[in-house]
């Protein structure tokens, strides 16, 4: 078949290089336009348009998917639209120029995690089992048939950017195993059945660590938001990024309340509502990251107290 792909960030690679390698022929990639990267704000492309052109594609830069876009697919008359983490939505009459419309490589099990973020959202909210699905793109949110899924454990210290490379490696395979089978005629898609959950766009605000939960709820959130936006808390006013922790086992002393910060022999906690969280690596705000330990070092305020 004639295939369109359009994606953008690393995840997507693994199933543009994977079409690329199959019988099909792959006519173009969309992806989005050059973004400014680094302290330099240097225009760089995404991901998908360094991949595309290595493998000499023909890439289309697009902000977002309007008609010029859609008029620059319909010239190339693909059988099938393909789209991995592209960011941006497919609307008509783009949704149906393809010949078998898009389907879409999304990271979770559909239908829990619909929307933007659901592998970070998955491992806020303390789920040990996500997934990848590859369904056929209707106009409602990420609520088209389902052609194939692979559950995945997520291991017990992963962060979000560890599920998504494991997801995305195991979903080139998948995504191309459902385009032979559209080729084919042996796909088969079924309806998504059970309560949706939905998957908002993390924000700056997400990061927060609230000390008030307890001890797992703090871990998950971390890793959940790790690497973007990043974990953080307050100290004295000023924001203490959170990059790595772990729990820390309760010992017979004085419980820290929730939120205050003690050296426990060479380790830096913190209390929770149950307990302490050890803080592994941090970054204060304008300085390289850290091992916790020297940070504490260089503080002037004995025990002092996070905020939310």
């Amino acid at each position: 078949m004639r295939l369109v792909f359009a994606g953008t960030p690393e995840v997507a690679v693994p199933s543009l290089r994977a079409l690329a390698g199959s019988g099909h022929e792959l006519i173009s990639v969309v992806t989005r336009t050059d973004a400014p990267q680094g302290r330099r704000r240097v225009l760089t492309p995404s991901p998908v348009a360094a991949a595309a052109d290595e493998l000499g594609l023909v890439v289309h830069k697009a902000s977002r998917l309007d008609e010029a876009v859609t008029a620059r697919i319909a010239e190339e008359a693909p059988d099938l639209g393909v789209i991995v983490a592209y960011g941006g939505l497919v609307r008509e009459p783009l949704l149906t120029t393809p010949r078998f419309g898009w389907i879409n490589l999304h990271f979770s099990l559909l239908p829990r995690w619909r929307g933007a973020a659901p592998v970070q959202r998955a491992l806020i909210a303390g789920d040990r089992v996500s997934g990848a699905s590859v369904f056929q793109l209707v106009a409602e949110l990420d609520a088209g048939p389902v052609f194939a899924e692979e559950p995945y454990e997520v291991p017990e210290n992963a962060t979000s950017a560890d599920v998504l490379a494991a997801l995305a490696e195991r979903g080139g395979p998948l995504l191309t195993r459902v385009v032979d089978g559209i080729a084919d005629g042996s796909a088969r898609s079924v309806a998504q059945t059970g309560e949706p959950t939905f998957a908002a766009k993390l924000t700056l605000a997400d990061g927060t660590l609230e000390w008030t939960a307890d001890a797992g709820t703090v871990l998950a959130r971390l890793r959940g938001v790790t690497p973007e936006p990043g974990a953080h808390t307050t100290i004295d006013g000023a924001r203490l990024k959170i990059l790595s922790a772990r729990p820390f086992p309760s010992t017979d002393e004085q419980p820290l309340t929730p939120g205050a910060i003690s050296a426990v022999g060479r380790s830096v906690v913190v209390g929770t509502a149950t307990d302490p969280v050890e803080l592994l690596t941090v970054q204060p705000a304008g300085k390289p990251a850290m091992a916790a330990v020297d940070w504490w070092r260089g503080l002037r305020a004995d025990r002092p107290v996070a905020g939310s």
